[in-house]
Protein backbone atom coordinates (compact mmCIF):
# COMPACT_ATOMS: atom_id res chain seq x y z
CA UNK A 1 0.00 0.00 0.00
CA UNK A 2 1.55 3.26 -1.14
CA UNK A 3 0.49 6.41 0.71
CA UNK A 4 2.28 9.69 0.16
CA UNK A 5 2.05 12.48 2.70
CA UNK A 6 2.65 16.14 1.90
CA UNK A 7 3.19 18.59 4.72
CA UNK A 8 3.01 21.49 2.26
CA UNK A 9 -0.49 21.19 0.78
CA UNK A 10 -2.46 22.38 3.81
CA UNK A 11 -4.57 19.21 4.11
CA UNK A 12 -4.37 17.55 7.54
CA UNK A 13 -2.26 14.40 7.43
CA UNK A 14 -5.03 12.16 8.76
CA UNK A 15 -7.30 13.36 5.91
CA UNK A 16 -4.57 12.64 3.37
CA UNK A 17 -4.43 9.08 4.70
CA UNK A 18 -8.24 8.78 4.66
CA UNK A 19 -8.54 10.13 1.11
CA UNK A 20 -5.76 7.95 -0.25
CA UNK A 21 -7.16 4.78 1.32
CA UNK A 22 -10.61 5.66 -0.08
CA UNK A 23 -9.03 6.10 -3.51
CA UNK A 24 -7.16 2.79 -3.23
CA UNK A 25 -10.40 1.01 -2.28
CA UNK A 26 -12.43 2.72 -5.02
CA UNK A 27 -9.83 1.83 -7.64
CA UNK A 28 -9.68 -1.80 -6.43
CA UNK A 29 -6.01 -1.50 -5.49
CA UNK A 30 -7.10 -2.51 -2.00
CA UNK A 31 -9.46 -5.49 -2.08
CA UNK A 32 -12.18 -6.58 0.34
CA UNK A 33 -10.63 -8.46 3.23
CA UNK A 34 -7.11 -7.17 2.58
CA UNK A 35 -5.17 -6.40 5.75
CA UNK A 36 -3.72 -2.94 6.32
CA UNK A 37 -0.52 -2.28 8.24
CA UNK A 38 -0.90 -1.85 11.99
CA UNK A 39 -1.17 1.74 13.20
CA UNK A 40 2.37 1.89 14.54
CA UNK A 41 3.93 0.34 11.45
CA UNK A 42 2.13 2.70 9.05
CA UNK A 43 3.02 5.65 11.29
CA UNK A 44 6.69 4.64 11.13
CA UNK A 45 6.55 4.29 7.34
CA UNK A 46 4.92 7.70 6.93
CA UNK A 47 6.99 9.34 9.66
CA UNK A 48 3.87 10.58 11.46
CA UNK A 49 2.45 10.27 14.95
CA UNK A 50 0.60 6.96 15.54
CA UNK A 51 -2.41 8.97 16.78
CA UNK A 52 -2.70 10.47 13.28
CA UNK A 53 -2.96 7.03 11.68
CA UNK A 54 -5.33 5.84 14.40
CA UNK A 55 -7.59 8.84 13.73
CA UNK A 56 -7.62 8.05 9.99
CA UNK A 57 -8.40 4.38 10.64
CA UNK A 58 -11.23 5.35 13.04
CA UNK A 59 -12.78 7.65 10.45
CA UNK A 60 -12.54 4.95 7.78
CA UNK A 61 -14.07 2.42 10.17
CA UNK A 62 -16.98 4.78 10.87
CA UNK A 63 -17.52 5.00 7.10
CA UNK A 64 -17.60 1.15 6.92
CA UNK A 65 -14.51 1.07 4.73
CA UNK A 66 -12.33 -0.61 7.35
CA UNK A 67 -13.07 -3.13 10.03
CA UNK A 68 -10.96 -3.99 13.07
CA UNK A 69 -10.74 -7.58 14.22
CA UNK A 70 -9.53 -7.88 17.79
CA UNK A 71 -6.12 -9.51 17.85
CA UNK A 72 -6.02 -9.87 14.06
CA UNK A 73 -5.67 -6.30 12.75
CA UNK A 74 -7.35 -3.83 10.43
CA UNK A 75 -8.94 -4.99 7.18
CA UNK A 76 -10.83 -3.58 4.22
CA UNK A 77 -14.50 -4.25 4.98
CA UNK A 78 -15.95 -7.25 3.20
CA UNK A 79 -18.97 -7.07 0.96
CA UNK A 80 -17.86 -4.00 -0.91
CA UNK A 81 -17.66 -0.53 0.41
CA UNK A 82 -20.81 1.55 -0.02
CA UNK A 83 -18.41 4.40 -0.63
CA UNK A 84 -16.56 2.79 -3.53
CA UNK A 85 -19.04 3.74 -6.26
CA UNK A 86 -19.49 7.25 -4.87
CA UNK A 87 -15.73 7.71 -4.62
CA UNK A 88 -15.21 6.50 -8.21
CA UNK A 89 -17.85 8.97 -9.39
CA UNK A 90 -16.21 11.77 -7.42
CA UNK A 91 -12.80 11.07 -8.92
CA UNK A 92 -14.09 10.88 -12.49
CA UNK A 93 -16.21 14.02 -12.02
CA UNK A 94 -13.18 15.96 -10.79
CA UNK A 95 -11.26 14.92 -13.89
CA UNK A 96 -14.20 15.77 -16.16
CA UNK A 97 -14.45 19.21 -14.54
CA UNK A 98 -10.74 19.82 -15.22
CA UNK A 99 -11.13 18.64 -18.83
CA UNK A 100 -14.15 20.87 -19.43
CA UNK A 101 -12.42 23.89 -17.88
CA UNK A 102 -9.36 23.39 -20.10
CA UNK A 103 -11.51 22.78 -23.18
CA UNK A 104 -13.45 25.99 -22.49
CA UNK A 105 -10.18 27.93 -22.17
CA UNK A 106 -9.14 26.58 -25.58
CA UNK A 107 -12.53 27.41 -27.13
CA UNK A 108 -13.65 23.81 -27.62
CA UNK A 109 -17.40 23.30 -27.55
CA UNK A 110 -19.07 20.45 -25.69
CA UNK A 111 -19.82 18.58 -28.94
CA UNK A 112 -16.14 18.76 -29.92
CA UNK A 113 -15.06 17.44 -26.53
CA UNK A 114 -17.56 14.58 -26.73
CA UNK A 115 -16.34 13.67 -30.22
CA UNK A 116 -12.73 13.71 -29.03
CA UNK A 117 -13.69 11.48 -26.10
CA UNK A 118 -15.34 9.03 -28.49
CA UNK A 119 -12.27 8.97 -30.74
CA UNK A 120 -9.90 8.47 -27.81
CA UNK A 121 -12.11 5.77 -26.33
CA UNK A 122 -12.23 3.91 -29.63
CA UNK A 123 -8.47 4.17 -29.97
CA UNK A 124 -7.97 2.83 -26.44
CA UNK A 125 -10.39 -0.04 -27.04
CA UNK A 126 -8.53 -1.00 -30.20
CA UNK A 127 -5.16 -1.10 -28.43
CA UNK A 128 -6.39 -3.26 -25.53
Amino acid sequence: MQIHISVHDGIPIYLQIVNQIKYLVASDRLKDGEQLPPVRKLAEQLLVNPNTVARAYRQLEQANILTTRQGAGVFISGGGSPLARREKNRIVCERIDMLLAEARQMNFGLDEVIELLRLRSNRMNNTL
